[in-house]
């Protein structure tokens, strides 16, 4: 078995990112290995072209500011638990974002939640977790709540 030593672990707050937290905690603790949660909310501060628009500051502050304490406190969970944690939050198109943090910190694993978006909103918007898994440079894993 592949040894795990970073576990990235993006996280919606939503349950099935809750879920797989705990199972990435599990991990973590079995192979000694450092858990890196990151969120990111798909708002840029400004965006310009091509139709002048942009987002005020104030906005993304907003959103930036609570995320950013609702991922400490997801992160005090694996602490508790006794492991290493690190966070991350970014404005940006999330699997892009995931794809490029599990890059520069070398991770072994991914570890995430999934939806499951079906139907006609799968078709239009696809899913966090299925384009994370065509372009992560490392394994995925992915759970459900359920």
């Amino acid at each position: 078995m592949i040894p795990f030593r970073t576990i990235l672990v993006p996280v919606d707050f939503s349950e099935h990112a809750s879920h797989a937290l705990d199972a990435a905690v599990e991990l973590a603790k079995h192979f000694g290995a450092k858990l890196h949660l990151i969120h990111v909310y798909p708002i840029q501060p400004i965006m310009v072209a091509p139709y002048e628009v942009s987002i005020p500051i104030d906005i993304e502050k907003s959103i930036r500011e609570p995320a950013n304490q609702k991922l400490r406190e997801w992160a005090e969970r694996a602490v508790q638990a006794g492991v290493e944690v690190e966070t991350t939050s970014a404005a940006d198109t999330p699997a892009e974002a995931i794809a490029r943090l599990a890059q520069d910190i070398r991770a072994d694993l991914i570890v995430m939640g999934t939806r499951g978006l079906t139907g006609f909103k799968h078709v239009l918007l696809g899913s966090v977790a299925e384009r994370t898994l065509r372009i992560a440079p490392c394994p995925v894993l992915t759970l459900k709540a359920d």
